[in-house]
């Protein structure tokens, strides 16, 4: 059977068809136009499906199920709960899209879809349990546990990203202070980077973004402590010490086989990669024993397509 995966993002919504090993078919994409109404939004995501379907020789009996990653979480009647970035409240998108395609749809968090498709046939395939951490504007977090991603009983439970790391620290956009995300996403790199450029007036920071702290990306910091410049350098350090402690969180609340990180951060690669894994044992409390692996996500922008899409298939194929 093939099943359908739709990974809806803010700009774009992404469909793939993939089969039960988790390999994309066919694929197809739309605008999404956030700031219509739900149901021309919706429309448009079933129509694109069908397309993709009839463009590539499928028809609705060859499907099995509809999975898909919202940036938000869902009930498990189908109703998007909340969802920021498309503006989407108690949205009933499951009822809509069987207008279009009658079969199962099933639907997840974008991070916690992206940490199973990892499971599935990416760096953390073949594992007993894994953390997925989405490492972008925010942080997400996706949980696979013996085989089927773990969502908690309310739908909240891979909320890593808003774990209090800081108390009364960098307030958040969710209305606390000092949430994991504060520390380990691309948006604390350039908070960062931009208080040592003000510190460090003659650094490769400011060469790289002209002097200009509004033009500061994530990559230009990790370009600039590549070669040892010292602004560059004390952001990155004190950005892997948080990273560390993040994993390190995770690893003595949850003690999952793999920790993976993926997101925009995560493509400066063994940079990254080695840094954090030098940095953990230095907080483990059991020093003698074995922990976590922790490694760098493998599938890229598919990830969201293939999580989906695996969403539907039975567990005791998982």
């Amino acid at each position: 059977m093939v099943y359908i995966g739709i990974d809806l993002g803010g700009t774009g919504i992404k469909i793939g068809l993939v089969d039960e090993t988790g390999k994309i078919l066919c694929k197809g994409e739309t605008p999404t136009g956030v700031g219509r109404p739900y149901e021309e939004i919706i429309g448009d995501m079933g129509q694109c499906m069908l397309k993709v379907m009839g463009d590539n020789g499928y028809k609705a009996d060859d499907i099995a199920a509809i999975g898909i990653g919202i940036p938000g979480i869902a009930d498990t009647d189908g109703n998007v709960i909340f969802c920021t970035n498309m503006g989407w409240k108690n949205v009933p998108l499951s009822a809509e899209l069987r207008k279009y395609l009658d079969k199962p749809v099933y639907i997840d968090n974008d991070a916690t879809v992206a940490g199973f498709a990892e499971y599935i046939c990416g760096v953390s395939a073949g594992t007993h349990s894994s953390v997925f951490l989405t490492l972008g504007t925010g942080v997400g977090g996706g949980i696979v546990i013996g085989g089927r991603p773990w969502s908690g009983f309310h739908g909240i439970g891979s909320e890593v990203g808003h774990i209090p790391m800081d108390i009364g620290g960098v307030p958040c956009t969710c209305g606390n202070d000092g949430c994991l995300e504060r520390y380990t996403s691309a948006t604390a790199i350039i908070r960062m980077g931009k208080e040592r450029m003000s510190q460090y007036p003659d650094s490769l920071l400011n060469q790289l973004c002209e002097n200009n702290p509004d033009k500061l990306t994530a990559k230009m910091v990790f370009d600039a402590a590549k070669v040892n410049d010292e602004a560059g350098l004390r952001v990155f350090n004190e950005y892997v010490d948080y990273l560390a402690r993040a994993c390190y969180t995770v690893i003595t609340f949850l003690d999952p086989e793999v920790i993976v990180l993926g997101g925009g951060v995560s493509k400066a690669g063994d940079f990254l990669l080695d840094a954090v894994r030098a940095r953990i044992p230095s907080y483990l409390i059991f020093k003698d024993l074995p922990y976590s692996r922790i490694e760098i996500a493998s599938l890229g922008n598919d990830a969201g397509i293939i999580g989906a899409a695996m969403l539907g298939r039975p567990a005791k194929e998982a």
